[in-house]
């Protein structure tokens, strides 16, 4: 939570930094473009090395590593010779740590977590993140009205200090490394992955829904600034209150799941989340200086739905596959649901720049609703968590992989 507050003031600063001195849609969303690609890219060669390392060791260099590339910000801010592109390559260095960080932090958490609490404990963990929501915007706002950006920027390194420093006391369990994994190479473990997430068949068509709501909800939120900008009087508090709003949303959201646990058919509570979304993502479209609260409202109902989205989803893969495979499937699930974003930030930009930013929370609502009411007709989702923990499909797969493993022998015999 230290380290990712520091991280949420950074990323607030440069967006507002490129929206003033740019004014662009589509500046904008190609930052944020450029920062996801690491993830879709690496991804896939991620995750195996996450299985094969110490995950407590990837953390604490992930967040290193992001500490001293946020102190090359600083410096270029101080010498005052900061440019775009600059900011360009720092978000794509901050994303490769961030795409070893976090599937390294999930695949942790079911080493410390009894199987029967991983929903509640993923809505709690939705929850904090709500709280680093709710306080990074208002508090990023505030600093760069009384603050230059490099002071802003030296807070995660900061952060991210603390959060090392915390890390390397806690004692995490270490995985039991197969003879599989011993004698394969990474690319054939990457395979493997892929082997897995194509085997279990729910799974499979959620990962590809799931890349469609990337493509038509991430950009909106994206572009928020230029909603503020364009009908908001271009008031960066106002901008604080939205993102805001969505924070104490997710809190409402992982409360909830947490003393509750969601519907006994996982995927109902995950398409309800879905569903309010894609409605609220509508009622953005219609924000104006008089409407202002309609937005705010919306924000948090977001906020809330993607919490009832996400946590049992994460739960479910948490719950269900073995744990020396979490890497590599957490790193592949997140490269293929993020793949689909720089399409949708390609065309959002552009679009909103020429046809009002209006137009791209109109279509991402009601294509968002559409997809939930596909999703609802296809029994393998709907079933994700509510019959074997793993389909025939993922049992062949494993099977497979454990009769090749039966056959490696130690070389010492």
């Amino acid at each position: 939570m230290i380290s990712l507050l520091g991280s949420a003031l950074v990323e607030f600063a440069l967006a507002w930094y490129l929206t003033i001195q740019t004014g662009s849609a589509t500046i904008l969303a190609t930052a944020v473009m450029v920062a996801l690609l690491p993830q879709v890219i690496l991804g896939p060669f991620i995750g195996p090395l996450i299985d094969r390392w110490n995950r407590k060791r990837i953390m604490i260099g992930a967040d290193l590593a992001i500490a001293l590339i946020t102190v090359g910000l600083v410096l270029l801010f101080y010498l005052d010779t900061i440019q775009v592109w600059h900011i360009y390559v720092a978000m794509i260095a901050r994303a490769i740590g961030q795409s070893f960080h976090f599937p390294a932090m999930q695949a942790t958490i079911p080493l410390i977590v009894p199987a029967k609490h991983l929903v509640r404990i993923s809505g709690l963990t939705q929850m904090f993140q709500g709280i680093i929501n709710i306080a990074a915007p208002p508090a990023g706002a505030l600093l760069m009205s009384i603050l230059p950006m490099q002071q802003i920027l030296s807070i995660d390194i900061i952060t991210a200090t603390l959060a090392i420093g915390f890390l390397a006391v806690v004692t995490i369990p270490k995985t039991i490394r197969s003879a599989e994994t011993v004698a394969t190479t990474v690319i054939k473990e990457m395979i493997q992955g892929f082997r897995y997430i194509w085997g279990w068949k729910g799974l499979r068509i959620l990962m590809i829904l799931s890349a469609l709501l990337n493509l038509f909800l991430i950009p909106p939120f994206t572009l928020l600034p230029i909603l503020v900008t364009t009908h908001l009087g271009g008031d960066v508090l106002k901008l604080g209150w939205l993102e805001s709003a969505f924070g104490i949303g997710v809190i409402v959201g992982g409360l909830i799941l947490g003393a509750w646990g969601g519907f006994k058919k996982s995927m109902v509570t995950v398409l309800l989340g879905v569903a309010v979304s894609g409605a609220a993502a509508i009622a953005i479209g219609f924000t104006s200086l008089d409407l202002f609260m309609l937005a705010v409202a919306a924000c948090f109902i977001i906020g809330t739905g993607l919490t009832f989205a996400n946590a049992p989803i994460i739960a479910i893969m948490q719950k269900t596959i073995s744990n020396n495979m979490q890497g590599r499937v957490f790193s592949l699930v997140g490269a293929i649901g993020a793949a689909a974003t720089p399409l949708g930030l390609i065309i959002a930009g552009p679009l909103a720049d020429s046809f009002g930013i209006s137009l791209i929370y109109f279509v991402a609502g009601a294509a968002t609703l559409l997809l939930c009411v596909f999703a609802a007709f296809i029994p393998s989702v709907m079933n994700l968590g509510t019959e074997a923990d793993e389909s025939i499909e993922t049992v062949k797969v494993k099977d497979e992989i454990d009769s090749q493993t039966s056959k490696i022998t130690p070389a010492n015999g």
